[in-house]
């Protein structure tokens, strides 16, 4: 889901106060990538981006990660500092980007971590180099990519019908440079949004050889006599099931249950 941050006011006194070093990788003709670097010691850790962000998303916990990973983040085309071509958005295309900057930069066994959209290139990477490569996959990218953001007004209608107990929490607080970064690119980064949902296959992860740790909701059935949070009027209830009817499918269409 492509979220809008607090527009921030650009003065000349801002300095990015993040510790990461910028560098540019060309992954085709006229695009190019920004690639993040935090430093740090031991296996390559690269993380992959949700929707709508940039690498600087990860600007406040990447650095509690150098002490065990060497950390590098990549900003998608079509978003932030990244090249904006009019093309490219395939599932394929977007985990070519990522295996040119793998290459480029001759990382050794990365670790891949994709958050949300970010398991698209992922699924697409550990599917097509099982074993040659030796990546290991973290995703959090398990939902229906045709989920929230493609049917984001249907959504919405279901979520603004939920009773105040039951309703979504409010988006996260991003780091700085990634509002400002994000507010910038805004509309660039629409168009690629909508270009990567129409991109966007069926996830396959039958083909996986790599130890992958996926990590996404569980919810429990309205039914069951545990969960504590379903509300006793009917008309309440209902709104809570019709949301979840709607969210609750996983991309190869099984529910998610505790």
């Amino acid at each position: 889901m492509l979220l809008m941050p607090a527009l921030c006011a650009q003065t000349p006194e801002w300095r990015d106060p993040s510790k990461h070093r910028i560098q540019f990788v060309t992954v085709e003709p006229g695009v190019r990538l920004e690639v993040l670097d935090w430093g740090g010691s031991g296996r390559p850790l690269v993380l992959l981006t949700g929707s709508g962000n940039t690498a600087r998303v990860f600007d406040d916990f990447a650095g509690k990660l150098t002490g065990i990973a060497h950390v590098y983040g990549i900003t998608r085309r079509g978003f932030g500092a990244s090249s904006h071509p009019e093309s490219g958005y395939t599932d394929q295309r977007l985990a070519d980007d990522v295996l040119q900057v793998l290459d480029s930069l001759k990382l050794v066994a990365p670790v891949l971590a994709g958050h949300s959209m970010g398991g698209n290139e992922l699924t697409t990477l550990a599917s097509q180099h099982p074993r040659s490569r030796q990546r290991t996959g973290l995703s959090g990218g398990r939902g229906r990519p045709t989920g929230f953001p493609g049917k984001r007004s249907r959504i919405y209608a279901l979520a603004n019908k939920l009773p105040p107990a039951n309703r979504l929490p409010p988006p996260p607080a991003f780091p700085e440079p990634e509002r400002r970064a994000s507010a910038a690119g805004y509309q660039s980064a629409r168009r690629a949004l909508k270009a990567i949902s129409e991109g966007t296959g069926k996830r396959d992860y039958s083909r996986i050889r790599a130890p992958i740790l996926s990590l996404f909701a569980v919810f429990r059935s309205a039914d069951d006599p545990l969960r504590q949070d379903m509300p006793r009027d009917p008309k309440e209830r209902a709104a809570v099931q019709a949301f979840e009817a709607a969210t609750m499918v996983t991309s190869n269409g099984m529910r998610r249950v505790s």
